[in-house]
This record gives structure tokens, C-alpha cells and sequence, in this order.
């Protein structure tokens, strides 16, 4: 985001925090806020209405809430509009900052309920298995998908067996994506619980699974070298033969046999 944006941003991030400390229920929080990103991205006359930076402030904030009282709680509502009132560098921004105050809220719950490991853990399996089943993937993510097929998908492989919190945002990731993949859609949200724990994320692909004292060293040892704390999540890929490949945002260090095989043949043919 440009630096208007970035203000704005922060000022929602705000509205939302006092929200939170008042005791609302996170979930319907979410969900509100969440149902109001779908509405923003359906309409674009809506969309440029409230995102437009020309226009006056409390003209934008009258407007969410007329078309909002009564559909969503009052609580969502104090946040749709304090957001709506800032000045926006470009239309995008607001939705994307409501659905991310909408994600903040779902992950506040489940920190609340002390549950927050645990949808970071599904969340990241649940991407894991769409992309290792490329009929699942088609079955997800196709445009021309019946979204109501594609609830009862994600309802068929995590409802009962996970944290509600990872339904509702496994739910959202794939019944609106926004225009994202998958794949960068959950790493969005997986990014936004690592940060509420001032942690990083460090995907580390093996051959085999690691025991403790392995996750334990490398943990310890990215922490020393990134200077925060780290969340590893393992992926067995048999195909890297040995070593580890290990990605922290947008490094990676590869350390497997398979890519020293392919700078040996690089070598040669050279």
C-alpha cells in the first residue's frame, strides 16, 4: 500500500482493537466484516463510491451505514465506517484492509480461546492437501465452479475435524478469493497470525520428517539468524532426496541434494 493508504490502514487497525477489547464475539465480528468485503468487491458503483478520496468523509460514512444498520452487528459497523472515512490511495485498498481487519478478528478468537497454534497448523495442512491433489485443486479453485459444490468441499474435509476459526478463513480463501490463488491466499492469512506473534513462518521442505531435536537446532537457529522467533511447518517432499529446503517469506535457502545434483549439471554443461 502508498502511504495514504498505509495511515488508513493503521487508523482501521485501531477502530478494530477497541472493538476487540470490548468483549464483542470475534466470529461474528469476522464474519460481519467479511460479508461487507463481499458487498464492497460485487459493486463496483458501491466500491468507488466508498473508496473514492475525493469525496467528503462523513458523506462515505453516511452511506455504510445506511446500507449496513441492521444487516451487520453495531460493532462492525463503528469499523466499516472509521475505515470508509479515510482517505484511500487506490479503491483496492479498503477491501483489502476490511478483509484483512476481518481475518485479524477470526485470529484474535481462536488466540482468545487459546487455539491460535492450532489454526495455523490447519490452515497450513489444508493448503498442503489442496496442492498435492490436483483434482482437488481443479475442484476449489475452477471459475466456472458451483460455489455451493465447493462449500460442501471444504465443509466435507474440515468441518468437525478443525478449529472453527480455520473453517471460516478455509471457507473464505476459496469461496472468495479476490482475484489470488489459493496458495497466496492462505499464506496471506497464515502471515497475518505468525505477525500477531511478532514470529515468522519458515516453511521447511525434507525428505523425512524431522524429530525434535532437529526442529528444535533449525528453530533456534533461524531465530538467531532472522532475529524473532520462528514457526516451522515441515513438508516431506521425497524428491529433494536430502538436506532441507527452508523458505522464510520471500528467502529461501536451499540446501537439498537434489539442487546441488542440478548446479553439478549446470556445471558440466557448461
Amino acid at each position: 500500500m502508498r502511504g495514504s493508504s498505509r495511515g488508513a490502514a493503521a487508523v482501521g487497525m485501531s477502530a478494530l482493537e477497541t472493538a476487540l477489547a470490548s468483549g464483542v464475539d470475534r466470529g461474528r465480528l469476522g464474519d460481519d466484516l467479511l460479508a461487507v468485503v463481499g458487498l464492497i468487491d460485487g459493486n463496483a458503483t458501491l466500491r468507488r463510491a466508498l473508496g473514492d478520496p475525493s469525496r467528503d468523509a462523513a458523506e462515505k460514512q453516511a452511506l455504510a451505514e445506511r446500507l449496513l444498520d441492521g444487516r451487520i452487528s453495531a460493532e462492525a459497523i463503528v469499523v466499516v465506517k472509521t475505515a470508509v472515512g479515510q482517505r484511500w490511495a487506490v479503491e483496492r485498498d479498503l477491501s483489502d484492509t476490511l478483509e484483512d481487519l476481518a481475518v485479524e478478528a477470526i485470529l484474535d478468537g481462536a488466540e482468545h480461546e487459546g487455539r491460535l497454534d492450532r489454526v495455523e497448523d490447519e490452515l497450513f495442512r489444508f493448503e498442503r492437501i489442496v496442492a498435492g491433489s490436483p483434482d482437488l485443486r481443479d475442484r476449489l479453485t475452477s471459475r466456472q465452479g458451483d460455489v455451493q459444490a465447493k462449500a460442501g468441499v471444504v465443509n466435507e474435509l474440515l468441518e468437525g475435524r478443525t478449529a472453527p476459526e480455520t473453517l471460516r478463513l478455509a471457507r473464505q480463501s476459496v469461496l472468495a478469493p479476490r482475484g489470488r490463488k489459493l496458495d497466496r491466499t492462505l499464506e496471506h492469512y497464515l502471515a497475518l497470525a505468525a505477525r500477531r506473534r511478532e514470529q515468522l513462518t519458515a516453511v521447511v521442505t525434507a525428505a523425512t520428517d524431522l524429530d525434535d531435536a532437529q526442529r528444535d537446532r533449525l528453530a533456534r537457529a533461524l531465530q538467531g539468524m532472522y532475529g524473532k522467533p520462528i514457526l516451522l511447518q515441515v513438508v516431506i517432499d521425497p524428491a529433494v532426496l536430502g538436506g532441507i529446503r527452508v523458505k522464510v517469506g520471500d528467502e529461501v535457502i536451499d540446501g537439498t541434494v537434489i539442487r546441488r545434483l542440478d548446479e553439478a549439471r549446470r556445471h558440466i554443461a557448461g
